[in-house]
This record gives C-alpha cells, sequence and structure tokens, in this order.
C-alpha cells in the first residue's frame, strides 16, 4: 500500500541518496579540476557522450516499463536482465571497434583507449538495472543511499589519488569504473533478488510494447543534450568543451539531485493511483509547486554567486565557466515542471504521447541549435533557456486534457516562487558591489538569501512552505511513534 508517510519517507531517503553521493562527487570533481585542465575534462566530455547514449539504450525503455507495470514478476525481471546484458555486449563490442574512426573525426589520439576502458560501464548499468527498477517500484530508496554512498566514498579518493599522482584523464576513468563496480556489487549484496534461469521473449515484446517509445524519446533527449557537447568539441576545442561542461555541471548537479529524488519517488506513486485522475493530478501539481519551490530560488541563487563560487572552487584557471554556469541555471530551473508533466503521461501508460512529445521537442531544439552555431558556444548556451521555454509549453499540453491541468493553472502554481525567488536574488546580487574577500562574499550572499527567501515566503504565507514543514513534522512524529512502539516491543 503506497500511503503518504511511505512516500514522502522515500523522499526523504532518496533526497539524501542524491545530496550525499553527489556532493562527495561535487568534492571529487573539484579536486580533480584543481589537478586537470580544461582540456583533459573536455577529452572525457567527448567520451563520455557515447558511454551516456550507450547506458540509454541498455537501461531506458525495459526499466521505466517494469515500473509501471502493477504485476511484474520474476519472468519479466530476468527476461530483461539477460536482455539488457545482451544489447550491453552488442554496444560494447560497436564502440570498441568504432573507436579509432570517432578518434580521428575529433583529431584526439588519446581518445580510442579512453573510449574502450570506459564503455566497460555498460555492463555495469546492465547488471544493477532490475536491482534499481525493484527498489523503485518498492520505494525501497534507503537501499539505493547505502549502495550509492558507499560506492562514492571507495571510488572518490581513488580518483583523487591518482589524479595528484599525475595519472590525468585516467583518474577520471577509475574513479567512475570503481564507482559503478562498487555500487553494483553492494545492489546485489543488498537485495535477495537473483535471475532465475527464464527468459521470455514474449514478456520482451511486451514490456517492448510500451517500453520503446520511453526508450527512443529518452534517446532523442539524450542525443540533442550530448549533440551539443560534440559540436563544441569539434568546431571549438576540448577546452571550450571544458569550459562549457563544468558551466552545465553546477546547475545540473543541483538540480537533478533535488528533481531526480522528487521525480524517482513519483512514478512508482503515480502509477499506483493511476486510475484516479483527480489524485493523479493532485500529486502532479504537488510536485510541480514544491520542486519549483526548492529550485527557482537555488538556480537564481547560484547565477547570483557564480563569480566568487568558482574563483574559490575551481580557481582562475576556471574563470570562463561563470557565464556558461549563469546560462545553464536559467535553463535547468524549468525542469521540475516537464518531469512531473511527462511522469504523469508515463504513469497512466501513455507512452504514445512520450515519444511524440520527445520527438517535437527534439526537432525544435535542433532548428535552435542549428541556428545559435554560428554565433559561438555562448550563443548555444543561450539557446538552450529559449528551447527549455518552448518545452514547457509542449511537455504540459496533454496533461490539459488526460489532467485536467491547464497551463494556466501550472504558471499560476510557479509564479509566487518565481517573484520571491527574483526578488531574493536581486538582493543577493547587491551585495557583488561590496568589495569583500571571495569566501567572506560567498557565505553572505548565501546566508542572506536563505533569511530572505524563508522570511518572504513566512510573511506571504507561501502554501508550498506550510506544507513542506507539516510534512516534515508529519514524518518526525512518525519516526518517534514507531521507535516507541518497536522499545516497547522489546
Amino acid at each position: 500500500m503506497v500511503t503518504k508517510s511511505k512516500v514522502i519517507s522515500s523522499l526523504i531517503w532518496r533526497i539524501l541518496e542524491r545530496i550525499g553521493t553527489q556532493s562527495i562527487q561535487f568534492i571529487v570533481v573539484i579536486v580533480l579540476a584543481r589537478f586537470l585542465g580544461p582540456d583533459q575534462f573536455g577529452l572525457i566530455v567527448l567520451v563520455m557522450v557515447f558511454v551516456v547514449v550507450g547506458r540509454v539504450l541498455v537501461q531506458s525503455g525495459f526499466n521505466t516499463a517494469i515500473i509501471q507495470k502493477k504485476d511484474a514478476d520474476i519472468i519479466d525481471f530476468s527476461s530483461v536482465f539477460y536482455f539488457n546484458i545482451f544489447i550491453a555486449t552488442l554496444l560494447y563490442i560497436f564502440l570498441y571497434t568504432t573507436a579509432p574512426l570517432i578518434a580521428t573525426f575529433f583529431d584526439q589520439k588519446d581518445f580510442i583507449i579512453v573510449l574502450r576502458v570506459l564503455s566497460l560501464i555498460l555492463f555495469f548499468g546492465a547488471l544493477n538495472s532490475i536491482q534499481i527498477a525493484i527498489i523503485a517500484r518498492n520505494l525501497q530508496f534507503k537501499k539505493l543511499f547505502v549502495s550509492s554512498l558507499g560506492a562514492i566514498i571507495i571510488s572518490g579518493p581513488v580518483g583523487i589519488v591518482m589524479a595528484y599522482l599525475n595519472f590525468g584523464v585516467w583518474a577520471i576513468v577509475v574513479q567512475q569504473l570503481s564507482n559503478q563496480f562498487v555500487l553494483t556489487l553492494i545492489l546485489w549484496i543488498a537485495l535477495k533478488w537473483r535471475p532465475q534461469l527464464v527468459f521470455s521473449f514474449e514478456r520482451i515484446k511486451n514490456l517492448f510494447s510500451f517500453g520503446w517509445k520511453l526508450l527512443v524519446s529518452d534517446l532523442l533527449d539524450t542525443l540533442y543534450i550530448n549533440l551539443q557537447s560534440l559540436i563544441v568539441g569539434k568546431l571549438f576545442s576540448p577546452t571550450t568543451l571544458g569550459f562549457y561542461n563544468r558551466g552545465e555541471q553546477f546547475p545540473n548537479l543541483l538540480v537533478n539531485n533535488i528533481n531526480g529524488s522528487i521525480q524517482s519517488v513519483m512514478l512508482p506513486t503515480l502509477s499506483f493511483f493511476q486510475e484516479d485522475r483527480k489524485r493523479l493530478k493532485d500529486i502532479v501539481r504537488r510536485s510541480i509547486v514544491t520542486g519549483t519551490f526548492i529550485i527557482f530560488p537555488v538556480m537564481i541563487g547560484l547565477a547570483v554567486i557564480a563569480d566568487p563560487l568558482i574563483e574559490i572552487l575551481l580557481t582562475n584557471k576556471w574563470s570562463k565557466v561563470v557565464p556558461y554556469l549563469q546560462i545553464f541555471c536559467a535553463a535547468y530551473a524549468l525542469l521540475p515542471i516537464h518531469t512531473a508533466n511527462l511522469q504523469a503521461i508515463n504513469a497512466l501508460g501513455r507512452s504514445d504521447v512520450f515519444l511524440k512529445l520527445g520527438i517535437i521537442k527534439t526537432i525544435v531544439s535542433c532548428i535552435i541549435l542549428i541556428i545559435c552555431i554560428p554565433f559561438g558556444a555562448h550563443v548555444m548556451a543561450l539557446g538552450v533557456i529559449l528551447s527549455s521555454v518552448i518545452s514547457f509549453f509542449i511537455n504540459a499540453s496533454p496533461n490539459v486534457k488526460l489532467l485536467n491541468y491547464s497551463i494556466q493553472e501550472q504558471c499560476k502554481d510557479i509564479i509566487p516562487s518565481l517573484i520571491l525567488s527574483l526578488i531574493m536574488g536581486g538582493i543577493v546580487y547587491t551585495i557583488h558591489w561590496a568589495s569583500l574577500n571571495p569566501i567572506i562574499m560567498l557565505l553572505v550572499q548565501i546566508t542572506i538569501g536563505i533569511i530572505i527567501y524563508v522570511g518572504l515566503s513566512i510573511i506571504f504565507k507561501v502554501e508550498c512552505f506550510s506544507y513542506l514543514i507539516k510534512s516534515l513534522k508529519e514524518v518526525l512524529a512518525n519516526k518517534k511513534t514507531k521507535l516507541i512502539i518497536e522499545k516497547e516491543a522489546n
């Protein structure tokens, strides 16, 4: 039974998992950036483009279909498990054999061996895909928290030590591989599920009838996102790509920690209530209101403090990251609205609509990208903002009919958080004019920003703020009651 308490508890564990692991990963990246240059990071970004696309082909589609399918059983799980390993093997062989051609195209001689080694990540993705799907189905995100945290705690120091010992790009390669290896190992220990010696083409076919549309949509989205990296790396340089990618990484990291936590809990929850459209709309609406209430101030605040933040964390050799970071903050701010609308469509089993939206968005985004290319990497980044705004209207349109949730209602739901965030950002930005030490300026800006945003939320009695405080109190009260019962039972 999916209860409010279970959903909120799962959400907290998911947020802890994302924040804990990504915070450590963030520290690892910062340390590596101090040892490595933008050109080395650019090379890794180019390689990861092909690895990420491969991971989408291995893990996307079937996993979502399993989470969405109410009566999935051991035959479904085992069949998808073996099929994912088969696809991972085919993709690895393809990337291994084509690595020299790709290296020649980008004129990067070190590309071949790096791609061949880093592509081993595909097998780890295939091995842990069912465990992660089972965790999501049963809202057992505490297990994912333990597994992910353990993986980054072990792999992070490995990468840092290798960077310190001047292993260059191999520090990142080994760090990524060791992270996935440890994550997979812990997940297999934490979950009792094991694949059985059964395989059903019929089950694969049935799951594929739903999952292939999600797969194609995710693939289009991934290809578009990574197409930017390929273009920057080819037309400009790996160094420029290093700045471009680091600028995107900061907002991407923060947004996906928060929004990813919310949405990973949303899909199984929405799937449970897929027969109740009114309840479904309430959950989607709550997700959008809560997501934007948290993410809007974080993105606007990050854009405002970009200068001292980059100077402190990455040093002045990465100063060209600042404008990219500020641009991508605006683009990523709308992500919680995108994903909430899309998760609702997934939960209703309308993967056909999901695919149509993906195709339309990809066409629009590619047109914008092509127009922006002649004007340079900064204009390409600005084009992402325009694509994000247009995607909002595209993603929200189906739910006008499916959930009776109009675009006007969605805009009305996010306006309070947007206004408060802009006021907070404007006030915090004025501190930039003071001649303060970068560290002091950063601390002052963050502190004042939090005080202003929370203060305005209390003064104007923002509903979402009250909801979050109330929900937190309920979770703490339930935990306390559970501990008392367990103590009395013993």
